[in-house]
């Protein structure tokens, strides 16, 4: 598999005519319904829809975790859903940071160390892992803590490791996944601000949220209801949101 970097003006991420059925026969449920999307790079995208409406179908169709019934999935001018399993899993190592509701840290290992495993598995030399896990922290502003335990840190703090386990391989997407459902109003607006400031350092975000206060700080919301995207509203979301943070 090759990707190279999209041309000026490319969907850095493009669906076309996405359907996803579960099942077979009297049993099949249709959870996509024909999605199109286009995503250029460097954009933030908040996905919202209600229970059922295909938007986790769909994240997981991008995160390269599932694949299409039928429609065309293209990443970097690849058409994702032509590879094979372990070509899905190159890319997805590749490109892709991941960044759940649920923190996912190990108890027992340092921040550092929880943020060094991506690296641990592709087989990077210890130098190699530090330096790039310091770097992470960085991004994040969690240097002083790199020693601590997920125990000694605030849910704030914890989110903030998993999400420089997230840039440690330096991926092109990052694909959050309701990132500030297990925490307090102030610990989410630290949160949104901090993906905010990772977009604008270039990184493409998408983000499922159910709350439109989180939504707001993004450039884009893409709303989906019964197995289609309702509506895009793309524009003045982000800046509104970077306003009232001011």
């Amino acid at each position: 598999m090759t990707a190279g970097r999209p041309a000026t003006g490319e969907p850095l991420i493009q669906l076309e005519g996405i359907t996803k059925t579960f099942g077979s026969g009297a049993a099949a449920f249709q959870a996509l319904k024909g999605v199109d999307l286009a995503i250029m790079r460097g954009e933030f995208v908040a996905v919202m829809g209600p229970s059922g409406s295909g938007k986790s179908t769909t994240m997981n169709i991008l995160g390269c975790l599932d694949v299409p019934t039928s429609g065309v999935f293209r990443f970097r001018g690849v058409e994702v859903q032509k590879l094979d399993r372990d070509q899905r899993s190159l890319l997805r190592r590749r490109y892709l940071g991941f960044v759940f509701q649920g923190f996912n840290l190990l108890a027992r290992t340092t921040a550092l160390e929880n943020v060094e495993l991506p690296l641990l598995y592709r087989g990077e030399s210890k130098a190699q892992r530090r330096a790039a896990a310091m770097r992470a922290l960085d991004q994040v502003g969690l240097v002083p803590w790199a020693d601590h335990t997920p125990a000694e840190l605030s849910g704030g703090q914890q989110q903030r490791v998993a999400i420089a386990r997230a840039l440690v391989t330096e991926p092109d997407v990052l694909l959050a996944d309701e990132p500030t459902g297990n925490l307090d109003s102030e610990r989410s607006v630290e949160i949104m601000q901090l993906l905010q400031r990772l977009n604008a350092e270039g990184i493409t975000i998408l983000m499922v949220t159910h709350e439109e206060d989180m939504a707001a700080y993004a450039g884009t919301i893409v709303r989906f209801r019964d197995g289609l995207v309702e509506r895009i509203e793309r524009g003045a979301v982000g800046h509104a949101a970077e306003r009232a943070a001011g």
